[in-house]
């Protein structure tokens, strides 16, 4: 499938701000489920643009604007082909034991990917849960789209429910909450029983003819991967329970939301306020 995506984010300001110092990910990467064919990002305030990549191998687009402006543009179009990947027999029918082992002995990469972090703690309430899920015997694909079944079937998607700095303990008890949500919470049940999973930032085609809706589409999407041995990184969508395929487009990865946030930044400028919006648009080509 081939799809046009374009990522607007706005502040205005109350006050004219004399400074902003921004850095983004929304730099879509080229992976074996999709290739770059265009990409651009435009900043106004026009100014220079450097670039890295992260720990996580994300390209993070830094910018600062030193004079005054009251408001500021980003805005990030890409044009994207998508495949699906198929994932052997051999990986997804390994038991949960022979991943864990496995993943053991990989420590250095996996290892930010089997801890907690800032969004996923390996809060007390979870550990019953937790015990439902991935048994030695099991073969860790089973295990996964389980998990990934239960979270759709258990959990309302509530717009209204959360913040993004809601507990991952509290969404498990008022059983509501919105993607990042239910990613933090499928992330968090997977590490505590020595699975390695990381948070995937990104979007998906909000409708298709055949195969319907799929919520979540109206901004950035999330969802999770959880390594098989052989080192293929599984997609898996709570949300919207299903294996994340050509109608899903990554972003960034990284241990949770906290990681892959797309425009993260600073204003200087006295006492003021700001409003922001963000707007994301993906349509098939």
């Amino acid at each position: 499938m081939r799809f046009e995506i374009k990522h607007t984010t706005r502040y205005i300001y109350d006050e004219p701000a004399m400074e902003s110092v921004c850095e983004t990910r929304l730099c879509v990467p080229s992976l074996p489920s999709q290739r770059v064919r265009k990409r651009r990002l435009c900043i106004e305030p026009e100014v220079p643009v450097v670039d890295f990549d992260d720990f996580f191998g994300n390209r993070v687009e830094g910018f600062s604007v030193y004079f005054k402006h009251d408001r500021l543009s980003i805005e990030s179009v890409a044009r994207v082909d998508t495949s699906q990947v198929e994932i052997s027999r051999a990986q997804l029918e390994a038991t949960v034991g022979e991943a864990r082992q496995i993943a053991n002995s990989k420590t250095r990469p996996l290892f930010p990917f089997l801890q907690p972090s800032y969004h996923v703690p390996f809060a007390p309430s979870l550990w019953e849960p937790a015990r439902r899920f991935f048994r030695p015997s099991q073969e860790i694909g089973a295990a996964a789209l389980a998990l990934n079944e239960w979270i759709y079937r258990t959990f309302r998607y509530d717009p209204t429910a959360t913040e993004i700095s809601t507990p991952v303990d509290e969404v498990f008890s008022v059983k509501a909450g919105v993607c990042q949500d239910f990613a933090h919470l499928m992330l968090a049940l997977c590490r505590m029983n020595q699975v390695a999973a990381r948070y995937v930032s990104g979007y998906i085609e909000p409708g298709d003819p055949e195969t319907g809706q799929l919520v979540g589409a109206a901004a950035t999407h999330a969802w999770v991967e959880v390594w098989l041995p052989g080192g293929t990184w599984w997609g898996l969508d709570p949300t919207n329970n299903q294996v994340a395929g050509e109608r899903h487009v990554v972003l960034a990865v990284g241990r949770d939301y906290a990681d892959v946030a797309p425009v993260r930044g600073r204003f200087k400028g006295g006492t003021m306020t700001q409003a922001m919006d963000v707007a994301v648009r993906l349509r098939r080509l």
